[in-house]
């Protein structure tokens, strides 16, 4: 996927004065576009930066020649960490089973934030456990998104330990310089069993603007399809093993309540650490993009309105 082709706006969590939609923008004076303040002119000021009509209003009023000068808050390139779930249980469902397949949608994802993050200008790194052990790669300039595009990240390997949110959590923490406060953390998983709060907690506290991209089977993960006195093969979710079942109705109702109770909770404890969740349900490329630019349209609204 070329990046610009399908993309979507990064918008901040949260409305910072200067910050227009879709970019960042520091806090610091410089050659941005948005307008910090006014003040006069002084010698070696830049003749562009000088507020014409303001210092005509500012002479007419005192009767003297009064220049005023706009300064302006700097402009900052984006930070974007993408952290993949390798464990075992997000190799399910892949090609020719009729449902999602986790890995494509997962690609997919990364592909859809690389683009977005480029046509940015962005910079972006990278996490994974798909061998146990941590395959990291800092944040990097546009130039150098195509690096992100190595074996590891594109591999189908999926041998991840359980823990890997708490590992990831605590990884990026200790590299704050690369991943400093505002930096759009992007944590690809099912989230399935749910996390603790207190994890999610942990990650809030570095003012991360953490991002769950929720990625789950609609029929089987999200709900539960009507299977009563069917013999099905399901998968253990603690061995992982394949087997034949038949399933009581009430069993299947009782699946089906777990399963949705679960998402709503998850969703739910998200909105109470005022964390914007992303749920992807399918491996097409253009569902995808639709389910962030949702995302982005929410955090535009609820911008608008707390302004």
């Amino acid at each position: 996927m070329r990046p610009g082709r399908l993309t979507f706006p990064l918008v901040p969590r949260r409305r910072v004065h200067g910050v227009s939609f879709g970019t960042m923008r520091s806090l610091r004076r410089g050659s941005g576009t948005d307008v910090a303040g006014s003040r006069p002119y002084r010698p070696g000021d830049d003749m562009d930066a000088i507020d014409w009509a303001a210092s005509a209003r500012l002479s007419t009023a005192r009767g003297s020649d009064e220049f005023v000068v706009r300064e302006r808050f700097a402009e900052e390139a984006p930070k974007i960490v993408i952290v993949c779930d390798r464990r075992p249980q997000m190799a399910y469902f892949s090609s020719p089973l009729p449902w999602l397949d986790k890995p494509a949608a997962m690609r997919h994802t990364v592909e859809l934030v690389l683009a977005s993050a480029g046509a940015a200008g962005g910079f972006v790194g990278y996490l994974g456990y798909g061998d146990g052990e941590p395959h990291w790669r800092q944040p990097k300039g546009e130039r150098k998104l195509i690096e992100l595009k190595d074996d590891r990240l594109w591999s189908l390997e999926y041998g991840g330990p359980d823990d890997w949110l708490e590992r990831s959590i605590s990884h990026l923490a200790n590299h704050t310089r690369a991943v400093s406060a505002g930096t759009f953390v992007f944590l690809l998983s099912d989230f399935a069993p749910t996390v603790s709060r207190d994890v999610w907690l942990s990650a809030v506290e570095h003012r991360w603007d953490v991002v769950p991209v929720v990625i789950q089977d609609p029929t089987w993960e999200q709900s539960f399809p009507d299977v009563a006195g069917i013999v099905v093969p399901l998968r253990d979710p603690v061995s992982g093993r394949v087997g034949p079942v038949r399933l009581r109705r009430r069993e299947v109702e009782a699946r089906r309540e777990a399963n949705e109770q679960r998402l709503l909770d998850l969703v739910e404890d998200f909105r109470v650490l005022d964390i914007d969740p992303i749920v992807v349900g399918s491996s097409d490329r253009s569902e995808i993009l639709e389910s962030f630019l949702v995302w982005t349209e929410l955090r535009r609204t609820r911008r608008v309105v707390g302004a």
